[in-house]
C-alpha cells in the first residue's frame, strides 16, 4: 500500500516537472520568436481618454450625464415633497389626535421608503447604463487600436490606465502612447 501511494505521488511530481518544463519551453520559444524579429514594439493607450475625447464617446457620455441629471431632478423634487410633509407633520403634531398623527407618520414613512427605493433603482439603472456604454465603446476602441497598431507595426498595445482608473503602466516613452492616434481613428470609424 505504501509503495502504491509513493508511486502515485512520484507520478504526480514527474507530471508537474514535465508540465513546468513545457511551459518554460513555450515561453522561451515566444521570446526567441520576438528576438528574431528586428524589434518587439509595445504601445500604450488610455481608453478612458478615447471615450472622453472622441466625438461619439463624448456624445454618449453627455447622454448618460443628461439621463443621470433627469433622475437626480426627480429625486430632488421628491425630497422637497418629503421635507414639506415632515414640516407639516411637525407643525401639526400638537393639534392632531393620536390616530391622525399615526396615519400621517405612516404616510410619511411609506413615501420616504418609496423615495429611497427609487433612488436605489436609479443608481442601479445608471450603473447598468454606464457598464453597457463602457462595454460597447471598449469593443470600438479595440478595433481602432488594432488598426493603428498594425499601421505602425506595434506587436502589443497595453491599457495604461488613467487618474480615475487602475494605473497599469507606470512608465512609458512618449512615442509609445497611441491614445491621440486611436482617438483620430475612432473618430474616423465611429461617427
Amino acid at each position: 500500500m505504501k509503495t502504491m501511494l509513493w508511486n502515485v505521488q512520484r507520478s504526480k511530481q514527474i507530471c508537474l516537472v514535465v508540465i513546468a518544463g513545457l511551459c518554460a519551453l513555450s515561453v522561451t520559444g515566444e521570446l526567441a520568436l520576438a528576438a528574431k524579429k528586428d524589434s518587439f514594439r509595445v504601445g500604450v493607450i488610455d481608453p478612458q481618454s478615447v471615450i472622453e475625447k472622441s466625438k461619439a464617446g463624448s456624445r454618449a457620455l453627455a447622454g448618460l450625464k443628461e439621463h443621470a441629471q433627469a433622475r437626480e431632478t426627480v429625486m430632488k423634487n421628491d425630497q422637497k415633497e418629503l421635507e414639506k410633509l415632515q414640516e407639516e407633520l411637525n407643525s401639526a403634531s400638537s393639534t392632531l389626535g393620536d390616530e391622525e398623527k399615526k396615519r400621517r407618520q405612516d404616510r410619511f414613512t411609506q413615501k420616504f421608503q418609496d423615495w429611497q427605493k427609487r433612488g436605489q433603482e436609479f443608481q442601479a439603472e445608471l450603473g447598468q447604463k454606464q457598464k453597457e456604454l463602457v462595454q460597447e465603446y471598449m469593443k470600438k476602441i479595440q478595433q481602432a487600436t488594432s488598426i493603428v497598431a498594425k499601421r505602425h507595426g506595434f506587436d502589443v498595445v497595453i491599457d495604461k490606465g488613467s487618474q480615475t482608473t487602475l494605473k497599469i503602466v507606470l512608465y512609458h516613452r512618449d512615442g509609445l502612447d497611441l491614445t491621440n492616434e486611436v482617438i483620430k481613428e475612432f473618430n474616423k470609424r465611429f461617427k
